[in-house]
């Protein structure tokens, strides 16, 4: 399965996505049920309050992905433990935009 990743703009001076990538490629956390994964892009929300995360998406499913997943520090606030508070009208407008056959995971790690 080939991905698209969306991250906190935020946070990207404090984390470099790392786990990010590891658990993608080992098929763990997150991916457990897909299996390893291919990521085709890295991009972050676009900033405060995130309407760039939907253009965003939907250009990393023109170039290739099956899914768009949400880094952690989206939903669960990693590595600082403060959330997006934007996420759930992020997440809505995204999967709006990119149709249910596009598969949506929340969380990587």
């Amino acid at each position: 399965m080939k991905v698209g990743i969306i991250r906190c703009q935020l946070t990207e001076d404090m984390c470099p996505g790392t786990v990010d990538f590891k658990v993608a490629g080992e098929g763990t956390q997150a991916f457990e049920e897909t299996g390893p994964v291919e990521i085709v892009g890295f991009l972050s929300c676009g900033g405060c309050s995130g309407k760039k995360a939907v253009t965003r998406a939907k250009m990393m499913v023109d170039r290739g992905a099956e899914g768009i997943v949400f880094a952690s520090c989206m939903k669960k606030g990693n590595p600082i433990g403060y959330p997006c508070p934007h996420f759930a009208a992020m997440k809505a407008a995204v999967e709006a935009k990119v149709g249910p056959e596009v598969k949506i995971i929340d969380w990587t790690h």
